[in-house]
């Protein structure tokens, strides 16, 4: 149906029906000639349409067993009284040619309000578009140049130019990845002291850095990771380590889950006690003779235990087993004897205790918050118990806080013991 929109403020919707088989120019004889002079010469169709008042009237009409039926569409510009006066005008007629008819009317549409609708509804989806375009074009430049500043922040450290944060050199701490784009992934999220061993083999420069920094060995969560752990663990000192949820990668990890990770990491002496990895230590080898003596340091091998095997004594070895032995008996302090009896209650728990100055539990914690709660109490703190390693990180914030006695389960790797801070493991206490 075409409407001239020039002409058009109010559409009638009408019905036809008729007991006959009428045509198009039929239906719009019958309403021409039916409803002259019935409205006056104001609102005469004809004097209406020649005026364009009254648009082209459409008719839609399809015949069936002998009848019709169809609709009627009268377009006007008049005004609303006078277009619902026209509308009811159609009801009067009731033949069309020779056959019997009924019109009836079934709504006067405001063209206006549906031309606005479809404006609204069409604007809607500009602007819809429009927003999506400027916030994917938004984030794409943002990205751009947020990736842009990540790779000027990279640097390149040390003789092998291993990819690096740019704090990398003043920070106590590092974090070890395996690759540039774990370094850039840290990056994006403002972690700034990660470096990456860029392969299997752990260059020498990571072995340099943790002579003198905490490091934490933040791997992927995969067999990759696995190794590269392993090899880490073997030529260089290793504090704590991270790895990423199982099957994901530290590259692909969000904020979130990287900030989780790095919160929930264990100390690595800990970490190969709990996987029951061990580290060979050095051997030394006897000069030939008529050479200076010289200690050859065998390199060091990670090996994992499976099944214990029973060593084979010597001859020698038999014989001493058959003598009697008697193991010393050790005198313990009464303060050792409540260290011992205390962590064997912490045995297998993964608990720490604070203790105050007159041996009361101040509080209980996780082993894992054990050093964040150190930093962050504000009560006296005189001893600290706990079933796991002492580390060199927990030694110096003991340390700090003027803490005098460290008792747990072994003794890490520890390059400098503070002066003031007493320590005792299981070995001391039995």
């Amino acid at each position: 149906m075409d409407i001239d929109p020039s002409t058009t403020k109010y559409l009638v919707h009408a019905r036809i029906s008729a007991e006959g088989i009428v045509e198009k120019p039929d239906v719009v004889g019958a309403i021409f000639g039916q409803t002259e002079g019935l409205l006056g010469d104001e609102l005469d169709l004809r004097d209406l349409q020649k005026s364009g008042r009254i648009g082209r009237i459409e008719v839609e009409i399809a015949s069936n067993r002998g009848k019709a039926e169809g609709k009627v569409y009268i377009p006007s510009s008049l005004d609303q009284v006078e277009t619902a006066i026209l509308a009811s005008a159609l009801e009067t007629i009731d033949r069309v040619g020779p056959c019997r008819a009924k019109i009836i009317v079934d709504k006067i549409e405001d063209v206006r309000v549906s031309k606005r609708n479809k404006i609204v509804d069409r604007a809607k989806a500009l602007l819809n578009d429009m927003i999506r375009d400027s916030r994917v074009s938004g984030v794409d430049l943002t990205e751009s140049v947020r990736q842009s500043v990540q790779v000027e922040e990279i640097v390149h450290y040390g003789k092998e130019r291993l990819p690096a944060g740019p704090n990398i050199e003043n920070s106590d701490a590092i974090i070890v990845v395996e690759g540039r784009s774990d370094v850039l992934n840290l990056l994006k999220h403002g972690i700034k002291n990660a470096i990456a061993v860029e392969g299997t083999s752990v260059p020498k420069t990571i072995a340099e850095l943790g002579k003198d920094k905490v490091v934490t060995a933040f791997v992927d969560g995969d067999r990759g990771g696995e190794l590269i752990l392993r090899e880490l663990l073997q030529v260089t000192e290793i504090d704590f380590i991270a790895r990423a949820p199982k099957g994901q990668e530290v590259e692909e990890l969000t904020q979130k889950a990287i900030m989780k990770c790095l919160r929930n990491k264990i100390p690595a002496e800990q970490f190969m006690e709990m996987y029951n990895i061990q580290v060979a230590k050095p051997a030394e080898e006897k000069p030939e003779p008529g050479q200076p003596a010289k200690a050859i340091v065998a390199e060091p091998r990670v090996q994992v235990a499976t099944e214990p095997v029973e060593p084979v004594p010597k001859p020698e070895a038999r014989r001493e087993e058959r003598r009697p032995y008697v193991e010393p008996v050790k005198k313990l302090s009464p303060d050792q004897e409540k260290g011992r009896d205390m962590l064997a209650e912490l045995s297998a728990s993964s608990k720490a205790r604070l203790l105050a100055d007159d041996g009361s539990v101040i509080e209980e914690v996780a082993v894992k918050d054990l050093a964040n709660k150190l930093k962050d109490s504000q009560g006296k703190i005189s001893s600290i118990v706990f079933d796991g390693v002492v580390t060199q990180r927990i030694l110096d914030i003991a340390a700090d806080r003027k803490i005098t006695r460290v008792i747990g389960a072994k003794l890490g790797n520890i390059a400098k013991q503070p002066t003031g801070v007493e320590i005792w493991t299981r070995d001391d206490l039995t």
